[in-house]
């Protein structure tokens, strides 16, 4: 399939960004064009909520997207000048529509999509198709709330990703509230399975139907996993017992963030 590219600065990559990539790919292997640091400011008139480095990173972790390339926007309607093989596709969200872009396009032989409102509602889930695992491949299961996602989730689904093949639980909003109060979760049950399923590290996405510590209780009964994974923020002693219990192994990762990136936490970026 050819290139297809999105240019922008993904300043704060949010799930109607990661429908924009996932329609955008339906395209071809889409390439990224991300604006620098200095770009965003000059084009949006504030700085991005993340540096360019997490901004690529997350970026480069999204299964929908081929590569990130680093760029300085030109001034107009015109793709910048970085690209390596020039793209067969220009893809736009309905906000960066401009006469401009598809004049562009038009003198350079590229084909123009601008995509509408409609196609980047819904929270559409990966669809289901197993694949054998070979022998010394484990099963490893990971839960949590997920609610502003971020690169810290990026890197602890990387890291266990090497463990083995990864299935994500993502807590239901009802228990959310239950364990953390009012006013959360920010994002609902459906939207934070969509990201997390758009993390190329994670094979399939689900959500709790249980209750407490061990809402993900009924999925990890379904799954049979070999590994119960969690960070240190994330440590039990009713995980512990529970996997005892069954016989799964249970692993506690040291919650690092990638290297070069800043520590990131949901409760500290509420409001952003």
């Amino acid at each position: 399939m050819e290139p297809v590219a999105v240019s922008g600065g993904f300043s704060q990559l949010t799930s109607r960004d990661v429908r924009f990539l996932e329609e955008a790919a339906k395209f071809g292997p889409v390439q990224v064009f991300l604006w620098s640091d200095r770009a965003v400011e000059r084009i949006q008139g504030t700085p991005p909520k993340f540096p360019e480095s997490e901004r690529r990173y997350f970026l480069e972790a999204v299964r929908y997207v081929d590569r990130v390339l680093p760029c300085e926007p030109p001034d107009g309607d015109s793709l910048p000048v970085c690209q390596r093989q020039r793209p067969a596709v220009w893809v736009v969200s309905p906000a960066d529509d401009s006469p401009g872009k598809e004049a562009y396009c038009r003198y350079h032989g590229i084909r123009y999509h601008r995509l509408g409102n409609d196609q980047l509602q819904g929270f559409p889930e990966l669809p289901d198709e197993p694949s054998p695992r070979g022998a010394d491949r484990k099963k490893v299961i990971v839960t949590g709330c997920y609610d502003w996602f971020h690169s810290g989730h990026v890197r602890f689904f990387e890291e266990v990703s090497a463990l083995g093949d990864l299935y994500a639980v993502v807590g239901h909003d009802a228990n959310i509230r239950l364990l953390k109060g009012e006013g959360h979760p920010m994002f609902c049950q459906e939207e934070r399975r969509y990201m997390v399923q758009s993390i190329r590290y994670v094979k399939r996405a689900l959500i709790s139907s249980g209750d407490g510590w061990l809402d993900a209780e009924p999925e990890i009964r379904r799954l049979c996993p070999d590994m119960y994974a969690v960070n240190e923020d994330g440590d039990r002693p009713e995980k512990r017992d529970y996997c005892e219990a069954h016989g799964i192994e249970y692993r506690v990762l040291k919650r690092l963030p990638k290297e070069g990136l800043p520590r990131r936490q949901s409760t500290s970026l509420r409001g952003f």
